[in-house]
């Protein structure tokens, strides 16, 4: 072959190969964009799913001044929150939808809050306290501001429960920080499908009961041992209250703190933050169910909570419930136990 003829077969060859980087390079770039978009996609779709309620606006100033926090130094451009960190978290009862009705929320409109936590988490965020309020719980309501305008009447002697029936997520905030003098940095409520759905994205919770469950009005009927349950069953554990102890809802509050135990330990069981498709189906389970406060309406705020509690453990979760003693007006009813329960709520402020 003469120099003329490999010029010409090297310079085919360049060009074979110019082609094919070309098309290979217009391929990645297609893959990259597709896979920006859908990601972009992904985001905007769980972003839209939560809704807020502007729960700062609503109460104004008259609330339980905030903790005060010391920055932590760090080098990071956006570093992840270390501060203490109070978060109201509600179980909400809710009437709407085919898929709550099914679970057990009836055929009426509207919603209870028949599950109520305050998760106080410590500075460092390794270390948190879940506080229990019983539904039956005998408060005096504040008044609180409407979403259609003006405000409720001061209650004395009402239901705990009763706040969030008349005046929704802001009234809730407002009674327990006037029975607790605890400021509600953050508001998180999740519906009856929404629990469900969570359960049942993780895969399911291990749960051991000491004793048998009969309990014909949240059809739960579970052996005392240890079970692996599924959302729906789950949720019945959660709601039940007439096949445990005395019937009432002091038994219901400790398998709900059981539940939140056996969350935290499937959530690190599984890795949950390695798995991106098991995180998407958390996620819109979650957050197709899911009401909060402003300062924790998108997903980017929500992945930073989540975040900055990736070193808290169940086994550095206390779960108590309030302090309380059957009230002297009605037996089925309760009242705060003090000087216990001040205290409680004084060593989380």
């Amino acid at each position: 072959m003469t120099g003329h003829e490999e010029r010409d077969g090297a310079g085919v060859r360049a060009g074979r190969r110019s082609r094919w980087l070309k098309i290979a390079g217009f391929t990645l770039a297609g893959v990259v964009t597709l896979g920006l978009a859908g990601a972009g996609w992904v985001y905007r779709h769980l972003d839209d799913n939560i809704r807020s309620v502007d729960i700062n606006s609503a109460l104004g100033d008259d609330r339980p001044a905030r903790a005060v926090t010391t920055p932590t130094a760090t080098a990071s451009a956006s570093p992840l929150p270390t501060g203490s960190v109070n978060i109201l978290v509600l179980g909400s009862d809710s009437r709407s939808g085919k898929e709550n009705q099914k679970l057990g929320g009836g055929h009426s409109g509207g919603a209870r809050s028949d599950t109520a936590m305050v998760v106080h988490v410590d500075a460092g965020r390794t270390e948190a306290t879940v506080v229990s309020i019983p539904r039956d719980t005998l408060v005096t309501r504040p008044s609180c501001p409407l979403s259609s305008g003006g405000h409720t009447s001061v209650a004395p002697g009402a239901m705990f429960n009763s706040a969030y029936s008349v005046g929704g997520a802001v009234c809730a905030v407002k009674t327990v920080e006037s029975i607790t003098g605890v400021r509600m940095d953050h508001y998180l409520e999740i519906d009856f499908s929404g629990f469900a759905k969570l359960v049942d994205a993780l895969g399911g919770v291990t749960v051991t009961t000491a004793q048998d469950i009969d309990d014909d009005d949240s059809h739960l009927h579970l052996a005392k041992g240890t079970h692996h349950l599924d959302g729906t069953t789950a949720l019945a554990l959660a709601r039940t209250r007439h096949g445990i102890g005395d019937g009432s809802d002091l038994g219901r509050i400790g398998l709900q703190q059981k539940l939140v135990k056996a969350l935290l330990d499937r959530m690190a069981s599984i890795g949950l933050l390695s798995s991106p498709a098991r995180l998407y189906e958390v996620a819109d389970a979650v957050t197709a169910s899911l009401t909060t406060d402003t300062g924790l309406d998108s997903l980017g705020e929500l992945m930073r909570l989540g975040q900055s509690l990736g070193g808290l453990t169940s086994d550095h979760v206390r779960t108590v419930m309030m302090p309380v003693v059957t009230a002297p007006s009605d037996p089925n009813r309760v009242i705060a136990d003090e000087p216990e329960a001040s205290d409680l709520w004084k060593s989380l402020r």
